[in-house]
C-alpha cells in the first residue's frame, strides 16, 4: 500500500533550507527501503537522527529448526504459549524460512523503557486480543481486535497496550509487504473490484515531536542479532514528514469477501503479498449459492506451497477439533482438504462467521521446537 501522506511542518521544496524558529536547521532524513528505488518518506528532525552515544551487547535471536524438512501436517495450539511481560521476549517464532518468520506473542506490558526497530523485516502484526496505540517517529495509530498493523522495516516504534491480555500473530517479511498487484491500476489506485480500498486504511495521526536530549535505548534487530544502542536524543523528534513509506492499519473486518455460485479458490482471500508468500483473510461471508454447491473446500494438492491457517474466531467448518488461536500447517508435497464429514455438513449452509488469517509460502517452512511443544502429535492422521 503506497499513497501520499504528510503530517506536521515541511518546507515547500525537498532538500532545501528549513529553519527552526531560532534560525538553526531542521535535519532532513530520507527514510525508505530498496535503496533509492522503493517507496520512501522525507522526515525533518529537531536533532540529527545519527546521534549514537554507545553500543551495548548483542543477542542472537535466530530461529532454530526442530524439523528442517517437514512433510507432516501440524496443528499447533498457540494459546498454550505463555505470556511474557516484555514485548520482545514474548515473541515466539513457530515457523520460518528465508522469506518469512511466523511468530506468536502474548505481551503483558507496554514498551516504556526502550524503542524498537526491526531492520531485517517488514512486520504485519495481527491483533487477535487486545487494543492500544502504536507510537512511531511518524505518528501514532490506535489499534484493536482484528487489525493488521503494517510496519515497514526500519521504523522506530513503541507499543502501548490498554490491558495485559494481548495475543498477536506477527509476520516478519524479509521483502516489502504490499497490497496485491492485481487489485491496483497502473497508478497504484485500488480497483473497483478490489475487496478493500483506500478508505479502509488508517494512516498515522498525532505526530509527537519530542525535543529532548538524554539517553534513549533503541533495540535494533539486524541479521538475526538484537543490538542495544543508546541515542543522545529522543527518536520521536520529527517536526514533519511526507511521502509513501509509513505504518498503517487495515482491519480484517473491512475485508469484503468475493463470493460465487460455486466454491472459489483461496486467492480470492488475498490481502497482502511479499516475495514468495501471501497473506489472506477468511472473513465472515455468504457461502456459494448454486443449488447443488458444496461450501466446504475441495481437496487440493499442496505441491508448490506450504499453507498456514491461523484460526481467529467463528465456526471453522472444514476442520474438526479446532479452536481460536490454533495454527494448522499443511506442507507442500501432499494433498489436504476438509476433515471427514465436513463436506457433508456444509451442504445447505448459507454463510459463515469464520475469521482466519492464512499465510501461503512458496518455499518450505521449518518448524521450531516451540511449535512442536504445542503440536497435536496425531493431527496428521485426522483424515482417516
Amino acid at each position: 500500500m503506497a499513497y501520499y501522506h504528510k503530517l506536521g511542518e515541511i518546507p515547500n521544496k525537498r532538500h532545501t533550507i528549513f529553519k527552526k524558529p531560532n534560525g538553526d536547521l531542521y535535519y532532513e532524513q530520507l527514510f525508505g527501503t530498496e535503496g533509492f528505488s522503493g517507496v520512501s518518506s522525507l522526515l525533518y528532525h529537531v536533532e540529527r537522527p545519527t546521534r549514537v552515544k554507545s553500543i551495548g551487547e548483542s543477542m542472537d535471536v535466530s530461529p532454530v529448526a526442530a524439523i528442517e524438512k517437514n512433510i507432516t501436517s501440524q496443528m499447533l495450539n498457540t494459546w498454550n504459549v505463555a505470556p511474557a511481560d516484555d514485548f520482545l521476549e514474548s515473541r515466539v517464532t513457530m515457523l520460518f524460512n528465508n522469506d518469512v518468520n511466523i511468530v506468536v506473542a502474548a505481551p503483558r506490558k507496554s514498551m516504556s523503557d526502550y524503542f524498537y526497530k526491526n531492520a531485517d523485516a517488514d512486520e504485519v502484526i495481527f491483533v487477535h486480543k487486545g487494543s492500544g496505540t502504536l507510537r512511531t517517529m511518524v505518528g501514532n495509530l490506535k489499534f484493536e481486535y482484528a487489525d493488521y498493523i503494517v510496519i515497514p522495516r526500519g521504523m522506530i516504534y513503541q507499543i502501548e497496550f490498554d490491558t495485559e491480555d494481548n495475543r498477536l500473530l506477527i509476520t516478519e517479511s524479509f521483502s516489502p509487504v504490499v497490497t496485491p498487484k492485481r487489485y491496483r491500476n497502473n497508478n497504484g489506485q485500488m480497483l473497483e473490484d478490489s475487496p478493500f480500498c483506500e478508505r479502509d486504511f488508517r494512516l498515522p495521526t498525532d505526530l509527537e515531536t519530542h525535543q529532548e536530549s538524554g539517553d534513549f535505548v533503541i533495540k535494533i534487530r539486524k541479521e538475526n542479532q538484537l543490538h542495544t544502542l543508546v541515542y543522545g536524543s529522543h527518536p520521536f523528534d520529527v517536526i514533519g514528514w511526507d511521502g509513501y513509506c509509513y505504518p498503517y492499519i487495515f482491519s480484517a473486518l473491512d475485508f469484503e469477501p468475493i463470493t460465487g455460485r460455486i466454491h472459489m479458490p483461496p486467492p480470492i482471500h488475498q490481502t497482502f503479498e511479499a516475495h514468495n508468500f501471501v497473506i489472506c483473510t477468511f472473513a465472515p461471508r455468504l457461502y456459494d449459492y448454486h443449488p447443488e454447491a458444496i461450501p466446504a473446500p475441495y481437496n487440493h494438492s499442496n505441491i508448490d506451497s506450504d499453507e498456514v491457517l491461523y484460526y481467529v474466531d467463528g465456526d471453522f467448518m472444514s476442520r474438526n477439533h479446532v479452536d481460536k488461536g490454533f495454527i494448522s500447517l499443511h506442507p507442500g508435497g501432499i494433498p489436504h482438504g476438509p476433515h471427514p464429514g465436513a463436506a457433508e455438513r456444509s451442504i445447505g449452509q448459507t454463510g459463515t462467521e469464520e475469521l482466519a488469517v492464512m499465510i501461503d509460502t512458496f518455499k518450505p517452512l521449518k518448524v521450531t521446537q516451540a511449535a512442536m511443544d504445542n503440536s497435536d502429535a496425531d493431527y496428521y492422521a485426522s483424515w482417516l
